[in-house]
């Protein structure tokens, strides 16, 4: 995530975190700390896992103060240890206190997806699989989350309505039916757009291929089932597994075949990895 696409993407949602946690003043910060003061302070790992966001994590202390310095020892994807040095903050000591707890948020949230993301990746290894995320992520964190999951290992979905055709349960009753909305879809949708349609049982699989459908998901079904669905389809569409997928329970459908495994778990179920801003100094 580079300066250009930070200042382009993501300037106003950090701007609005920051106005959540600022909505007139810093009080305390400004009680105690009546004028400029140069310090630093440490960025320390408490868990291990797979660090994400560092970039943020910068962008929140330059849009505080845009005089303050961040070194970093660790870039996003590496993987840290508890007690690690992640970075050193340097500034104003009022700047680093005021932006500390939003630059943490971001940065615990993303390493903690980025951690989930790649312990269940590695539940993959060995398989021509992809995983994938969901939109199943938080209001206005979403380019955060996607960005961590690609950091952890994983892929993206579509990125939002606007990125893809996904004709799921509700569209398809909306249009009277699978082969309806494909026909639809493709009436209005460029030719150049991949059309993918989420279906439940053999029938369905059936209709879906027969209509032409670029990607079939297979949702909620058995791993028997999922065979089953993959041998009939036998290349027609790209086929992808979803449907309360973890990491907990992921290796089962290993053997399904599909080509792709979805799951909102990797965005909405990740803990955070817990980092700190310690030993805060005058310099």
């Amino acid at each position: 995530m580079n300066s250009i696409t930070m200042s382009m993407n993501v300037d106003t949602l950090i701007l609005q975190a920051l106005r959540e946690d600022v909505t007139s003043e810093d009080i305390t910060t400004n009680a105690i700390m009546k004028g400029y003061q140069s310090g630093s302070v440490q960025l320390i790992c408490k868990e291990s896992g797979v660090i994400a966001g560092l970039p943020v994590f910068e962008r929140v202390f330059h849009l505080v103060d845009p005089k303050t310095e961040v070194t970093f020892f660790f870039h996003d994807g590496d993987k840290v240890q508890k007690g690690d040095l992640v970075a050193e903050i340097y500034g104003d000591i009022r700047s680093l206190l005021t932006g500390e707890r939003t630059a943490l948020n971001y940065l615990q949230r993303m390493s903690g997806i980025a951690t989930y993301t790649a312990q269940t990746v590695k539940l993959l290894e060995g398989t021509n699989i992809r995983l994938l995320d969901t939109r199943k992520t938080t209001p206005n964190m979403r380019v955060f989350e996607k960005y961590a999951v690609k950091v952890g290992g994983g892929y993206n979905h579509r990125y939002n309505l606007s990125d893809g055709i996904l004709l799921k349960d509700n569209h398809i009753a909306a249009a009277g039916g699978i082969t309806n909305a494909i026909q639809m879809a493709k009436e209005y949708a460029s030719f150049v757009r991949k059309i993918e349609v989420e279906v439940e049982n053999m029938d369905m699989v059936k209709e879906a291929v027969e209509a032409g459908a670029d990607i079939i998901m297979l949702d909620n079904m058995t791993v028997e089932q999922m065979k089953e669905a993959v041998d009939y389809i036998a290349g027609r569409a790209l086929t992808e597994c979803s449907g309360n997928v973890t990491r907990e329970n992921i290796a089962q459908y290993i053997q399904s075949g599909v080509d792709y495994i979805s799951s909102g778990a990797l965005t909405h179920s990740a803990k955070i990895l817990d980092l700190s801003l310690k030993n805060l100094k005058a310099v």
